[in-house]
């Protein structure tokens, strides 16, 4: 049984792969700051709709599907041409939402927004943990896009040995189900909360 202060530790320990790895959309919120410039310093600038940011000198800039690193190094090669060796510095200062089903045996199947870039523990903790059914071997996340084959996790290499390569990131959309022997209805355990373009063959049994 997944206790509350487990997840809670687990859930609010920092996780830097991801951090590194995050993929700015629309929703995010950034900090810029340019070093020693005073009127270069945007505290909230979100990403809009359409993927982009607007920032003094630059414009336009592309942000959409890039990391905090390169948008830093965008922005850095754009003012070089107004600024002499421009010490740029970019933060997330809120992600966007991120909206999960949870489904199967757990306290509280349902679907959850994630106010942070989410993982598997997040949407765990969320949803209350996993009931004493669960099949903790082979927790299966379902991915909203075409093509995307669904992923089967081993969440007790998670929790007992400490893997946190099992700690998958989650999309806009996933479906994360805990079955109570291994095997999914999609017809009668998931259709009924979703709806759009849902990847479920090929699921070991």
């Amino acid at each position: 049984f997944l206790t509350v202060f487990l997840i809670m530790f687990l859930v609010t320990g920092t996780h830097p792969v991801w951090s590194e790895g995050y993929r700015l959309g629309s929703g995010d919120v950034l900090a810029i700051t340019v070093w020693g410039y005073d009127d270069l310093q945007v505290k909230d600038i979100a990403v809009r709709p359409d993927g982009r940011i607007a920032f003094p000198l630059v414009g336009e800039l592309e942000v959409q599907g890039r990391s905090a690193g390169e948008v830093t190094a965008d922005l850095t090669g754009s003012l070089k041409q107004y600024i002499i060796n421009p010490q740029v510095s970019v933060n997330i200062a809120k992600y966007r939402t991120t909206r999960v089903y949870v489904l199967g045996e757990v306290a509280k199947p349902g679907v959850y927004e994630l106010d942070k870039h989410a993982a598997l523990l997040d949407a765990l903790g969320m949803a209350g943990g996993y009931t004493k059914y669960a099949a903790k071997k082979e927790v299966v996340i379902i991915r909203n896009r075409a093509g995307d084959k669904p992923v089967t996790i081993n969440l007790l290499h998670l929790l007992e040995k400490g893997d946190l390569s099992q700690n998958y990131a989650l999309q806009e959309g996933d479906v994360v189900y805990l079955t109570n022997n291994g095997k999914i209805n999609f017809a009668s355990d998931i259709l009924p909360w979703i709806s759009g373009v849902y990847q479920v063959s090929t699921l070991r049994d």
